[in-house]
């Protein structure tokens, strides 16, 4: 039974190093955390502007829309004036900014 047992916590052992991680969901991280904003579709509400044919989001290089993810804007740098609330921060890892870039890309198309 002890063999066993270190036989599977060696195989696991393993299978965390061999498996490659999961890719983040940029569909679903954009449902948890920008929904809210800017709609489900990407079509924008009262609170945002909407990504859906953005030609901002199509125009702009995937590294300055990540950073307006992680920096969020505030006051003066507000690029969209009539929206009464800036654009927060978001606490995201990497991969999942990049995946949201990618989401936000493909709504924009």
């Amino acid at each position: 039974m002890r063999k066993l047992f270190g036989i599977g916590v060696l195989a696991l052992g393993m299978a965390a190093f061999t498996v490659p991680a999961m890719a983040a969901d940029g569909a679903a991280v954009y449902k948890a955390k920008c929904v809210a904003c800017h709609g489900a579709d990407g079509q924008g509400t009262a609170m945002a502007p909407a990504f859906k044919g953005s030609e901002w989001v199509k125009a702009t290089a995937d590294a300055d829309i990540a950073s307006v993810i992680t920096n969020g804007r505030e006051g003066a740098a507000k690029t969209y004036k009539n929206f009464a609330m800036g654009m927060p921060k978001q606490k995201l890892s990497d991969d999942e900014v990049k995946a949201v870039v990618e989401h936000l890309k493909s709504l924009a198309k």
